[in-house]
């Protein structure tokens, strides 16, 4: 039932505030999310608030930053027409990972290719989101034939048992939040050690979702050796990502700026940032 749904605060009025670098000009958000209303689907996970395109631009605008890639969100379900029309008013700014339907005709798919769609997210975290790891040939299948990416919302723990079958898929596989994996699991868990695996190998994977892996708040300094770990695995396949507006989000509330002062202990190189936040972000998703 709507009444057992709990229900999750909005971000931050304000995004902006102090970190320890300047943004690079061309840095790409890669992980953020519109929501609409009007689709919330039921049997979600978390009912969030309303977060609009033009909220999301005036944060871009208030940290820096250039570009941003929308996700669909899981309590949009597969109604990916909000997000669509979020990219369609901001073509040369924005690109969208949505949650298709499968078995589709072509012209489905050619909708979202052409309105700024690069990519699929299969999400396993959260309940809502459309598309789960019972379609995971189907997609690799259809991200092949559509030349996008599969992003992928999964814990970490679960990835030995998992790395059969993302070892033979064709497409490009993209990692969520270093595999969703708490800090207090530690470094040398089989999870986190096939994360760096599948990263090493093939995987892109963002660097991010600091608030969600570590109670270290506002600091997360026990994040630094995990996001370490990852960078020196692949320099050239790491992105990262704001998740703004932080949904399912019950405890402390980060600002962008809060998370990009985490990003900076982890990334404590000029060139790595801009690798990080400017060429492999442009390069995946098409800037």
């Amino acid at each position: 039932m709507e009444k057992d749904i709990p229900f999750c605060p909005g971000p931050p009025e304000h995004q902006g505030g102090p970190f320890p670098f300047v943004m690079p000009k061309g840095a790409v958000d890669t992980h953020a999310h519109v929501i609409s209303a009007a689709s919330l689907v039921p049997g979600r996970s978390y009912t969030a608030p309303e977060a609009t395109g033009e909220q999301y631009i005036e944060m871009l605008d208030e940290v820096g930053m250039t570009y941003g890639v929308l996700i669909q969100v899981s309590v949009n379900g597969q109604d990916n027409e909000p997000m669509l029309r979020v990219l369609d008013q901001h073509p040369k700014r924005l690109r969208g990972v949505a949650v298709p339907l499968l078995g589709q005709p072509n012209a489905y798919y050619q909708n979202m290719k052409d309105r700024g769609v690069v990519g699929i997210r299969v999400n396993v975290m959260f309940a809502g989101g459309g598309l789960d790891l019972s379609n995971l040939e189907e997609c690799d299948a259809l991200a092949r034939d559509w030349g996008w990416h599969i992003q992928f919302l999964l814990d970490a723990n679960d990835l030995p048992a998992l790395m059969p079958r993302m070892q033979k898929m064709k497409s490009t596989l993209v990692i969520d939040h270093m595999g969703f994996l708490k800090t207090s699991v530690g470094v040398h868990s089989p999870g986190f050690m096939a994360l760096v695996e599948l990263v090493r190998e093939r995987a892109w994977v963002k660097v991010s979702g600091a608030y969600r892996l570590s109670e270290k708040y506002p600091g997360y300094h026990n994040l630094v050796p995990y996001a370490k770990a990852l960078i020196e695995a692949a320099p050239n396949r790491c992105i990262w990502g704001s998740d703004w507006p932080h949904v399912a989000t019950w405890g402390n509330m980060p600002t962008i700026a809060q998370l990009l002062d985490c990003f900076a202990l982890y990334a404590p190189n000029e060139a790595i940032r801009k690798q990080i936040l400017c060429d492999n972000p442009q390069r995946l998703y098409g800037f």
